[in-house]
């Protein structure tokens, strides 16, 4: 029977679906179609086909061919069908076996040559072709990076020819072997916190933030180290897990941000500008791409000047910042993106810049400083978990640099790690995302901690989220202190986080 099945995957999201390709030959005057919801690319792959079988010596059919990509209701786009077709038409003409393609998935784009071209999105590919327990031919560039798949087998193919040597076992390929990463690699690029001079409050709060994953709010005038203090967050977060590791690089994979395999499971920090509209931030397209709080999935998301933003494009953030994920609707399909960030954000006291700055310079009105700050919503301010000032340093700290000289970032991120640690045994999350249920299980305060909360609710008009917030991050403060209940100077700690509602 002139007929061969061959799998490969399609690109949906931050998931790759399987597509068998079916080829059979007919007869009838030559000619070759290929259905299943095929886009212009896709059409084309025939033409690349053609000219890579012939130029590889290879007898090209002159049947009725007919390529079938099914599932047919899903759009399949882009080059990575041309070796699956190009086996397939191998196959179903009876120049290669049949037998062992089951064993095998394919991904690649063809040159008229035959070269293989690499791809984007291989990495969720290769996490599929895992769970499938197939073994994976791409294009020899995408090979280290489909690699750091673990419990795959990886093969890595300049040319169809190979490709067809190896299934005709005339000359069998071997896996890809990934060379071995020093442990410590992810973190020997990071900013170091023992660049920054004073600012201890600040320092406080970037490590309560980092062993709780809660979003910060800083506030001060120009040059008081805010970009620099935020900048320096990646360095003390927690390593990350293979699966987040593997889930934040496939993310950089399909939505083509190269990263280095050396650098793979370094923390990411995103810093769009102020100009940046919604799609960019959450992603679109009549494709839907990742956008920027994907792209800082399991890392830092950092908005500077963040009143400067349109607060239509703020407004956005309200939903991820909830649920961990966005979701991108379209008219012919839907695509789910994990945006499990953490958002650091910078912002000036008042339009000049300097109110409350020791040299006199503000002289912006009170009801010009309001509306200032109107310029980020209510409900937006009310998902941010730490408010901070960032007052100025004063030159003779800025000058006794060794009298100031601070801890490493390596000494903070121990400390992190072993309060992150205790979180996990607790609960199997960090505080951040602890649900209501999970707040009255492990965040319960004493009778007069009840009072004390009351008191804060009443006076700075909390609402039950900020009221929550704060339970949260006074449950982090109590684990970087290795206590197991929340204590009074933990609560009063996460209390005075609150600098907005304070200043209302």
């Amino acid at each position: 029977m002139s007929l061969a099945i061959v799998y490969s995957r399609a690109q949906v999201g931050i998931a790759a679906p399987l597509v068998t390709v079916e080829v059979h030959l007919s007869g009838g005057l030559p000619s070759l179609s290929i259905v299943g919801l095929p886009e212009t690319a896709v059409k084309e792959s025939k033409d690349r086909v053609r000219g890579a079988l012939l130029n590889s010596q290879f007898d090209f059919p002159a049947k009725r061919i007919t390529i079938n990509l099914a599932p047919a209701d899903l759009p399949k786009e882009g080059g990575r069908f041309d070796l699956p077709i190009a086996i397939g038409i191998l196959a179903a003409s009876g120049q290669i076996p049949k037998a062992a393609l089951n064993q095998y998935e394919f991904a690649g784009e063809l040159a008229l040559s035959g070269e293989l071209r690499g791809l984007k999105g291989v990495l969720t590919v290769a996490l599929q072709a895992r769970q499938a327990n197939r073994a994976l031919f791409v294009a020899s560039e995408n090979a280290q990076e489909a690699a750091l798949v673990d419990d795959v087998s990886i093969y890595g193919a300049k040319h169809l020819l190979d490709v067809c040597a190896h299934l005709n076992g005339y000359q069998l390929m071997s896996p890809y072997v990934p060379a071995p990463v020093p442990e410590d690699f992810e973190f020997n690029d990071a900013l170091d916190m023992s660049d920054v001079r004073g600012q201890h409050h600040a320092k406080r709060a970037l490590e309560i933030a980092a062993v709780g994953g809660h979003s910060l709010l800083m506030i001060g005038p120009p040059g008081t180290g805010k970009t620099m203090l935020a900048s320096r967050l990646p360095g003390i977060m927690p390593r990350m897990s293979e699966a987040e590791a593997l889930e934040t690089a496939a993310l950089k994979s399909i939505a083509d941000q190269s990263f280095s395999i050396k650098h793979w499971r370094q923390r990411g920090f995103r810093n769009p500008h102020h100009t940046a509209s919604g799609v960019a931030l959450v992603g679109g397209g009549s494709n839907p791409r990742p956008g920027e709080i994907s792209l800082a999935h399991n890392g830092v998301l950092f908005l500077d000047e963040l009143p400067e933003f349109d607060r239509k494009v703020l407004e956005v953030l309200r939903e991820p910042l909830e649920s961990g994920h966005i979701t991108i609707s379209r008219a012919a399909r839907q695509a789910e993106f994990p945006a499990r960030f953490q958002l650091v954000a910078a912002m000036n006291p008042c339009p000049c810049g300097y109110h409350g700055h020791s040299n006199g310079r503000c002289h912006c009105s009170v009801e010009q400083v309001q509306r200032y700050r109107n310029r980020i919503s209510g409900p937006l301010l009310d998902r941010i978990d730490m408010h901070i000032e960032v007052p100025n340093v004063p030159r003779d700290v800025m000058q006794n640099s060794e009298q100031q000289k601070s801890e490493s970032s390596a000494t903070v991120r121990e400390r992190v790690e072993r309060a992150r640690q205790r979180q996990l045994d607790r609960s199997n999350k960090c505080n951040a995302q602890l649900s209501n249920k999970d707040i009255d299980q492990h965040c319960g305060v004493s009778a007069s901690d009840v009072d004390l909360l009351e008191q804060a609710i009443n006076r700075f008009g909390l609402s039950a989220r900020a009221y929550h917030r704060i339970l949260k991050v006074a449950r982090t403060i109590a684990d970087i202190a290795d206590s197991p209940r929340i204590e009074t100077p933990h609560l009063m700690e996460a209390i005075n986080f609150r600098q907005l509602d304070r200043g209302r």
